[in-house]
């Protein structure tokens, strides 16, 4: 460990600081025991004036080690360096390039003056790890900007520009990056001359107290559904009222009241899991470099197809569409364009990114015309017969060194590489919809598949901004195949006697964004419809099947796009509840003889996630996860699992195996088949293990 983590240079009467923790100059506490006491220590320096804090490498500060987050604070903390700043008796300026982040920002609060870089990116970001700013932040920046702007940058934790950071008053001016430093030691020279502070206590953007209470009120009750059962967002709301209520002292002890019941909640634990599983999820399993990838075709201009063709033309790749006839491929194009004009009302793109994203986009109906593609990947119908038709093509027709990916949610990866002369360089690429929105991809590797065509997925799902998760080769992979069996837990909840309205209800309270019923009903009931007929051939005469679906889809009501699912649709929204989907239910009740009994909330939940946890073992008995933790990026991710959960493997560490283990056992007495216990679980309760000991066991993919 190096000694030197803070550097202090005098240029004549300033006092240079630079931050030098490379990659990000996380705060760590080195960084901040150096850091105030460089800033104490110039106070009785009578040749020091003013001091400039800057970051070395590429940023300011990313804000705090998060290695550290998990015990006691150590002092001095990123409060009290701030307050150190602050109440310095000579001008502090930071120099800000990069991103100034959490900790990093609150330490930039604390000072007299900002420059910026007009790159850089201001953010704090700390409710996504289940905590509010407690370095002095839910103080320090409704005293500069105002309670409305940042009640918004601290409950949503996104990060905002240089310019709009100058505009809402967070930094005072912009500089090149090549003379940011300079600017700033001039601005410290021209401050110590007349004297001037400018601390950020004494800043008035809080001066209407009235007003600025309205605007946390405003802001908190848009984001009250979002936020529902989270514990920081709340806290946050009440540090940002006590700023405007109080001096800044007595608001940043309600802040420190805050942050530590953030830190003592669950939710921490979770959000902070989520977030290292994801980091992790992202390193490419295989140690292998990946091919050069730049013109891609998609085969299909589906839903799905054109989701995936966005993407990709938001990465600024090469694009060409194919379909079967003009007709479809005119379709294809619309639904892309409809895609791109979406973004441009909703702000996240503009018309000249649009252009310029179109640009490098074409489209044909002649297999010919992708001949020179790098990566293909077909977004067709989930059929077998047809995905081998039109790999036979590809195989045809592709250059050398081509890859060649699917899109199939659930059909065997390996039967299709084995059909073409190529089957090393065939993957599964399972995108989930909509594609150009939904943050993971599922990088399905099959027998043959080689490493580099491995490393290529990963590096695919970095440009596109989307997180992989390798997976291995079975009916629905990771996440479809725990979705089919926690489904299966659902429809015997409803068949024994639960409503699916009461299971909906139950689910959504536990932090789910939709219940299994209303997803369905959102997704298409006919989908789940022919994978259930796919799967009727192979099922075990002795499972249990519960009709109640099918005989829904047999009159036509497919969910929204229907009118009527498990839910009316007599109007835009939610839907309503129908007595004639209950009446149904009923009739299939006594049909099959089954007795109806009431379920508690808890009961429901139980059930449901004890499906999920038990599936999940046997995904990693099998070997077609890497790890626990990629099983949980999966379900975050992909199907809504409450984020600050952390997925149902880090749920299941935190309720406790046993415990999950024994409620398993349980449902077994009236259905053994179903509730067989996975021999992982059994092993890690024997053994006094929990699912994070094998996140720390890292291996490669052979």
């Amino acid at each position: 460990m190096r000694d030197e983590v803070v550097s202090s240079v005098l240029d004549g009467e300033v006092l240079v600081l630079t931050i030098n923790n490379p990659p990000v100059n996380a705060l760590s506490n080195a960084v901040r025991t150096q850091l105030q006491a460089a800033v104490l220590a110039a106070r009785s320096e009578h040749a020091v004036a003013g001091i400039v804090i800057t970051g070395a490498g590429k940023c300011f500060s990313a804000g705090a080690d998060i290695r550290e987050l998990g015990g006691e604070r150590t002092h001095p903390w990123t409060g009290e360096v701030a307050t150190t700043i602050e109440t310095s008796t000579k001008p502090v300026v930071v120099a800000i390039h990069g991103h100034a982040l959490g900790g990093g920002l609150e330490i930039a609060l604390g000072a007299h003056y900002r420059i910026t870089e007009p790159s850089a990116r201001f953010a704090l970001p700390e409710v996504r790890l289940g905590l509010l700013p407690g370095g002095g932040g839910t103080q320090r920046l409704p005293r500069l900007v105002g309670a409305g702007q940042a009640v918004r940058m601290m409950m949503s934790g996104d990060s905002i520009s240089a310019g709009d950071a100058a505009e809402i008053g967070l930094v005072d001016a912009i500089s090149d990056k090549g003379t940011l430093v300079d600017r700033a030691k001039e601005q410290v020279r021209k401050m110590a001359a007349a004297g001037i502070l400018r601390r950020t206590c004494d800043a008035t953007a809080l001066s209407d107290t009235a007003a600025s209470l309205k605007q946390v009120d405003e802001v908190w009750k848009k984001l009250e559904g979002k936020a529902k059962r989270q514990v920081a967002p709340a806290r946050i709301a009440d540090a940002v009222r006590a700023a405007a209520l109080h001096s800044l002292d007595d608001g940043l002890a309600v802040e420190a009241v805050g942050f530590a019941e953030c830190m003592a909640s669950p939710q921490r634990q979770g959000l902070i899991h989520a977030f290292l599983a994801e980091k992790r999820a992202t390193h490419s399993p295989v140690n292998a470099p990946g091919r050069d990838i730049r013109s891609v075709a998609v085969i299909g201009g589906g839903t799905m197809g054109s989701g995936i063709v966005a993407a990709l033309l938001n990465a600024g790749f090469e694009v060409m569409m194919m379909e079967r006839d003009e007709t479809s491929l005119a379709a294809g194009k619309e639904r892309v364009s409809a895609i791109f004009q979406r973004s441009i009302k909703s702000g996240r793109l503009d018309e000249t990114g649009v252009a310029c994203a179109l640009r490098r986009f074409a489209g044909s109906t002649c297999y010919s015309d992708i001949a020179t593609a790098d990566l293909v990947i077909e977004a067709a119908f989930e059929d077998m017969n047809v995905k081998k038709a039109i790999f036979s093509e590809l195989d045809r027709v592709c250059k050398q060194g081509a890859i060649l990916a699917t899109n199939t949610s659930y059909l065997d990866v390996n039967e299709i590489a084995a059909s073409v002369c190529r089957s090393s360089d065939v993957i599964g690429l399972h995108f989930f919809s909509p594609a150009h929105v939904m943050k993971l991809l599922e990088v399905v590797a099959a027998e043959a598949t080689a490493p580099d065509v491995i490393a290529t997925g990963f590096e695919l799902a970095k440009k596109l901004g989307k997180t992989p998760v390798l997976a291995g080769v079975c009916d629905g992979f990771i996440g479809n195949r725990i979705l089919y069996v926690f489904r299966e837990a659902a429809n015997f909840l409803m068949e024994d006697g639960a409503s699916p309205y009461e299971i909906d209800e139950a689910l959504e309270e536990f932090g789910f964004a939709m219940g299994p019923f209303r997803t369905a009903d959102l997704t298409g009931g006919d989908i789940g419809w022919a994978t259930r007929q796919r799967k009727a051939a192979n099922r075990d005469p002795h499972a249990r099947y519960v009709r109640i679906a099918d005989a829904l889809c047999e009159r036509g009501w497919f969910g929204q796009k229907a009118g009527r699912g498990y839910y009316r649709y007599d109007e835009p929204g939610r839907g309503l509840c129908d007595p004639d989907v209950l009446e149904i239910i009923e009739r299939e009740r006594k049909e099959r003889g089954v007795r109806a009994r009431r379920f508690s909330g808890q009961e429901i939940v139980d059930r449901y996630l004890a499906a999920m946890v038990n599936e999940a073992a046997k995904i990693l008995d099998d070997g077609i996860a890497l790890r626990p933790s990629d099983i949980d990026v999966t379900m975050v991710l992909g199907y809504g699992f409450p984020r600050w959960k952390g997925g149902p493997l880090k749920y299941a560490d935190m309720e406790g195996l046993p415990g999950i283990l024994k409620n398993i056992r349980t449902f077994a007495t009236d259905d053994p088949l179903f509730w067989k216990p996975a021999p992982l679980l059994l092993f890690l309760v024997e053994e006094g293990k929990c699912f994070e000991d094998l996140n720390r066991k890292e291996k490669k993919h052979a």
